[in-house]
């Protein structure tokens, strides 16, 4: 029988739950390879991502005194260096996410870890060594864990087999005429992530898969995911994942900033992904 190896948070005293507020700096890498679309229109969205977007979200983050954790393609690294810099010198995580915000679902192994490779090779050239990794669009291949306990990587946030609880994800063998069979849990931590907690679907409009909701709205499921974590759980985490061309337009981020005073009066801390993986125990 399947049993989730699942994990415990140590809340700081006085407080219910670790709230993580993230970002996933995609710049123009989303819309070139995930989306195809590298029109100036496009390309632009990432650039309000560089230009607007992230500054006004590091100066939310000053303004509440909590650091967070970026996501950051290689490609963004390498066309934006001076943007991740700022966000490394005011004291941000930085963590892998692919180079190009590739699809790993159905690539060969050998692409797969080319690809982490050349991510890892731009972020050092920022000077960052990461130990977080997400995977763009939120997808593994049969490979990725293997791949990113090959080259150091501690923990990732890019599974859904939990919502307050960090966990070891078990490889899985899928079966279409039986059951599923599970392996022995990584070493890898997961920080569990749902498209519900994440702007982008919500709220970006991508041709025919328009979001464009009212930040309320918004608002309300991440509201009430918090509320719920803080009458049923204990020792728990939370993580919100956004976007800076998204969360930085200017209803977005007013909505941010209901919701950052919503937890912290709550009783919620906000950390980076970093410190709340330091605090797990199995």
């Amino acid at each position: 029988m399947y049993q989730q190896k699942t994990g415990k948070v140590a809340v700081p005293e006085g407080k219910k739950i670790i709230v993580h507020i993230g970002f996933d700096f995609d710049s123009s890498s989303v819309w070139m390879e995930s989306f195809g679309k590298t029109s100036p229109v496009y390309t632009s969205r990432g650039e309000y991502g560089a230009i607007v977007g992230v500054p006004r979200v590091l100066d939310l983050m000053d303004k509440y005194n909590f650091k967070g954790t970026f996501f950051v393609p290689g490609h963004t690294a390498d066309t934006f260096p001076e943007v991740c810099q700022e966000i490394v010198r005011r004291g941000h995580e930085i963590g892998h996410h692919g180079y190009m915000h590739e699809d790993p679902t159905d690539l060969p192994y050998d692409e797969e870890e080319a690809i982490m490779v050349k991510g890892l090779e731009a972020l050092d050239r920022i000077g960052v060594k990461p130990v977080g990794y997400r995977s763009p669009g939120f997808d593994f291949s049969p490979n990725t864990v293997e791949i990113l306990e090959k080259y150091g990587i501690k923990y990732d946030s890019s599974l859904m087999g939990n919502d307050y609880y960090p966990y070891c994800p078990a490889p899985c063998t899928i079966h279409f005429d039986r059951a599923n069979e599970f392996g022995e849990p990584a070493k890898l931590v997961e920080m569990p992530v749902s498209w519900f907690l994440v702007d982008f679907p919500h709220s970006e409009f991508i041709m025919t898969r328009t979001g464009m909701k009212p930040q309320s709205q918004i608002f309300e499921i991440w509201k009430t995911h918090f509320d719920y974590g803080i009458a049923h759980t204990q020792n728990g985490m939370m993580a919100v994942c956004t976007h800076p061309q998204v969360i930085g337009r200017p209803h977005n981020i007013t909505m941010l900033e209901e919701f950052i005073n919503y937890i912290l009066e709550r009783g919620a801390c906000i950390m980076p992904l970093k410190d709340i993986y330091e605090r797990v125990s199995f």
